[in-house]
């Protein structure tokens, strides 16, 4: 059995908008669309952007590691050499993160590397990577 793979529909307020971000910014190949919804591939999984506007919106926040993380999130977990990439990709095309690339947690169980930003819609992403996998769910 392969690995699993996600399927994310998240609300937009602008398919224009949504495009340039995941599909230009990120990259991410264009698979079906509709005029109110458009399918990306997401790094090998399915991310579905709806014309939603009333479900658009920033999110609570929760301090972790003394940043402000967003309680509603999504993200992926990168190999640190993809996650390095993306971070200098998104620092070079000027990204306003919610929290800049940084390691968090180090020297603790857990230790990341992450960062966050919001798409045009107000949605939060977050990147990380781990040096071991196994400290994934470390306590």
């Amino acid at each position: 059995m392969s690995a699993p793979l996600f399927h994310l529909a998240i609300p937009v307020d602008d398919l224009a908008a949504a495009e340039a971000f995941y599909g230009d910014l990120f990259g991410c190949p264009r698979g079906r669309r509709d005029e109110k919804w458009i399918d990306f591939d997401f790094f090998g999984h399915q991310l579905v952007t709806h014309l939603a506007p009333e479900e658009c919106g920033r999110a609570v926040t929760n301090e972790v590691d003394g940043k402000k993380v967003p309680a509603k999130h999504f993200g992926l977990i990168l190999d640190e050499a993809q996650w390095r990439a993306l971070a200098d990709l998104l620092v070079a095309a000027g990204t306003d993160f919610i929290i800049e690339p940084y390691v968090r947690f180090e020297g603790e169980p857990g230790e990341q590397g992450t960062f966050f930003l919001l798409d045009p819609a107000g949605n939060a992403l977050e990147f990380k990577y781990f040096d071991d996998m196994g400290q994934l769910f470390a306590t």
